[in-house]
């Protein structure tokens, strides 16, 4: 009983065999924080590092029960969502969402995987944005996923990329945190764009080497910190340092 009093992050997403990405990336981030876990399964994958080989996605209420046991059994203050596959499976999680308006959601828009596999179904970026991505404190795309969120070309720079994004906060979104990382320069910049507020860049030194997962990892992170109740400027910053550390670590291995 005395770990339900603990702040607990829902993860809603799919799995990973690998362990590369998705739900093993999730939990092994928010646990080295110091925040408890608790699950909600969207999909099951098969893939290692270099493909994805199949996806089959769960009923839909099967999800939105997963989610509700979650958040009656612990005391959740925050919820990360990655990969979530089809439109009935993004309709099912906003209706959580809707019923919990005081537990602060992260979006991270899983639209891809690495290797090019699609994630999300056909036709469900437009139910993505009109259900999901208004009931979230935070989304988190990368320049990639930004561009196919508002159907444009890939952003070149910076004011570009800001200018694609305030088209999707104004329509759709509380916050955004565009992310550099396929952008190119010695730099990489996040911005987070919010609702009349100059946009806040967080830059670090872009470092040779890849690692996957780390859009999970970083949304996974920045909502940590917001069940450790750190308001959100803080929160992205603190998660952008712990993505930064662990590429640094996984560039000296």
């Amino acid at each position: 009983m005395a770990l339900r009093r603990e702040p607990y992050v829902l993860v809603v997403g799919g799995s990973d065999s690998s362990g590369g990405a998705g739900i093993a990336r999730d939990i092994e981030t928010i646990a080295s924080i110091g925040v408890r876990t608790c699950l909600a399964v969207t999909a099951l994958t098969v893939q290692t590092h270099e493909a994805v080989t199949a996806i089959h996605p769960l009923q839909p209420d099967l999800v939105a029960d997963q989610m509700r046991a979650a958040l009656q059994a612990n005391k959740v203050a925050a919820i990360k969502i990655g990969m979530v596959a089809t439109a009935e499976i993004i309709a099912a999680v906003a209706a959580v969402l809707r019923e919990n308006p005081h537990v602060p959601a992260v979006l991270d828009p899983v639209l891809a995987s690495t290797s090019g596999r699609a994630l999300l179904e056909a036709g469900a970026i437009a139910v993505m944005k009109r259900n999901l991505m208004p009931l979230c404190r935070l989304v988190t795309p990368n320049l990639i996923e930004l561009a196919l969120l508002v159907g444009a070309e890939l952003a070149v720079d910076e004011d570009g990329a800001v200018w694609q994004g305030q088209g999707l906060l104004a329509a759709e979104a509380q916050a955004l945190l565009i992310k550099g990382g396929h952008a190119s320069g010695s730099r990489s910049t996040d911005i987070l764009l919010r609702f009349d507020q100059a946009p806040v860049r967080f830059d670090m030194p872009r470092l040779a080497t890849s690692m996957r997962g780390t859009g999970c990892m970083l949304a996974s992170a920045i909502a940590a910190h917001l069940a450790k109740a750190s308001p959100l400027e803080d929160s992205v910053r603190k998660g952008k340092r712990f993505v930064f550390e662990n590429l640094q670590k996984n560039a000296a291995t």
